[in-house]
């Protein structure tokens, strides 16, 4: 994962990335896809994901070093 992450914070791969975001973020405004119902157990964890205090840690980076 920690490569991924890397691999899309340069240039190049930003751009790509931010490019994948809109075209999923149009695909799923399209109105016969939001129509389409969604599993309530979806519905449950996003809401309990939402509901957590967001870290101040980018993904997969903690407070804590192996190095210690």
């Amino acid at each position: 994962m920690g490569r991924r992450l890397q691999i899309w914070r340069s240039g190049d791969g930003e751009r790509r990335w931010l490019s994948m975001l809109v075209d999923a973020m149009e695909e799923v405004s399209r109105p016969e896809i939001r129509k389409i119902p969604c599993d309530p157990r979806i519905v449950i964890a996003l809401r309990a994901q939402l509901a957590r205090p967001a870290s101040p840690y980018p993904y997969g980076i903690s407070k804590f070093s192996l190095r210690n």
